[in-house]
């Protein structure tokens, strides 16, 4: 890997060679951080560079990315599903109803299998070959599995995914359409990780949780590399992103961080983490100042945020602190009606944890804790036809009626839908 210098235990600071396999610190057995040698990389990309590339896929950043040479030289970035190149929305008309001047969304929910997981997954994939595995497991709460299923479906890997009982069936299906073999495991997610765990221990398949394994940060890093470029190297004032076990917001801020590093960006911004109020173990560290776990029920209807044991809770709770960010805890109600919002307003549709960056946005909007004239990115992380239950219940039911047209010109009337 040509720019990547080592694998750090953000622990007990033990240094390794970022080996494919290598998920853990061999020394106490902490989360590791990829290194990265910023000169080289600023010495040999440029924001020039970028725009001659025709590539729209997250592989266009493959300086930032712990990929072999072999792996470029053997065209595997650029076979695969497309994964990337997400559009940034101008969301004038949700930003005029907020009070904010300059908002942008993030509609990760187009990637292949409909969520930000699939920049995680799609490294996964890689990394997988790279270690000559053929067979690679995860523990979802269902973005995670579906997107690694369709990623290894297509590069002929197979995959063992384990879930909770309680997954969307919208996304279940997906997983069983792609050939997976599914486990759903009947309790938490917590007992869904562990299981998957031991399994994997035990048949010794590819890791692919991003609860441990580092290379998924470096992924999923990649929307904030998208966003800083969409919005021509100028980084917002504020990223506003919904928070599970905590890989996510992390990797947004690893991805800034190098782009800062290497001088493609000159400030960094503050985060905007945002939990489901009956699950939110991360915010509740932040807000205490601490940086141990205190773990939480899974009691919130945004499934792929429902994480009571967050594995990547110190570097989302050390990014949150580091970017000076703030914390936003949000009800399944208030998550409905962002659904409804921005649906309405930007025509984007969001499942329910995917929203939920937006939903912890416009409350923190509400309670002044964001200026108006700031610059807002909202990353949306998962497409609403994962969790269409959801979607009914936030937009609510269609008007039935016989074929009577008189009929129709009354419920028009009464509901003065044409005034």
């Amino acid at each position: 890997m040509k720019f990547v210098k080592s694998a750090i235990c953000i622990q007990c600071g033990e240094e390794h060679h970022a080996l494919p396999g290598l998920t853990t610190c061999r020394q106490c057995g902490g989360l590791l951080d990829i290194l990265y040698d910023y000169p080289a990389i600023a010495a040999n990309l440029s924001k020039q560079d970028l725009a001659a590339r025709q590539d729209n896929t997250m592989w266009r950043f493959r300086e930032f990315l712990p990929v072999a040479e072999e792996s470029v030289a053997a065209g595997l970035l650029s076979s695969g599903l497309k994964v990337g190149g997400s559009p940034l929305y101008p969301a004038k008309a949700l930003g005029g109803q907020l009070g904010l001047s300059s908002l942008f969304i993030k509609d990760d929910g187009l990637n292949p299998t409909a969520s930000l997981k699939d920049r995680a997954s799609a490294l996964a994939v890689i990394k997988a070959i790279e270690a000559g595995a053929d067979t690679i497991a995860c523990s979802s709460t269902g973005n995670a599995a579906s997107s690694l299923a369709g990623n290894a479906a297509a590069r002929g890997l197979k995959t063992f995914i384990f879930v909770p009982s309680r997954a969307p069936k919208g996304k279940v299906a997906q997983l069983m359409m792609f050939g997976a073999k599914v486990i759903s495991v009947e309790g938490s997610y917590e007992d869904t990780f562990r299981l998957s765990a031991e399994a994997i221990d035990r048949w010794g398949w590819y890791n692919r949780n991003a609860a441990i394994n580092p290379y998924m940060l470096e992924g999923k890093k990649t929307v904030a590399l998208e966003i800083a470029e969409q919005l021509n190297w100028q980084a917002p004032d504020y990223v506003a992103i919904s928070v599970g076990d905590g890989c996510t917001i992390a990797g947004v801020w690893k991805g800034f961080k190098d782009l800062y590093e290497t001088g493609f960006i000159d400030k960094l911004p503050r985060l905007i983490s945002v939990q489901a109020a009956g699950c939110c173990p991360i915010n509740n560290a932040v807000d205490a100042d601490s940086e141990t776990l205190v773990p939480m029920e899974e009691n919130t209807l945004a499934d792929s945020i429902a994480v009571g044991v967050p594995r990547n809770f110190l570097k989302a709770v050390r990014a949150i602190k580091e970017s000076k960010g703030i914390t936003v805890n949000v009800s399944d109600q208030e998550i409905l009606e962002a659904m409804a919002l921005l649906g309405k307003t930007q025509g984007v549709f969001g499942e329910p944890a995917g929203v939920t960056g937006t939903a912890g946005l416009i409350k923190a909007l509400a309670e002044k804790r964001i200026p108006a004239d700031a610059t807002v990115v909202s990353v949306v992380t998962g497409n609403g036809l994962k969790d269409i239950a959801n979607a009914i219940n936030a937009a609510g039911q269609p008007l039935l009626l016989p074929p009577d047209l008189e009929r129709l010109a009354g419920e028009f009337k009464n509901l003065g839908w044409l005034s």
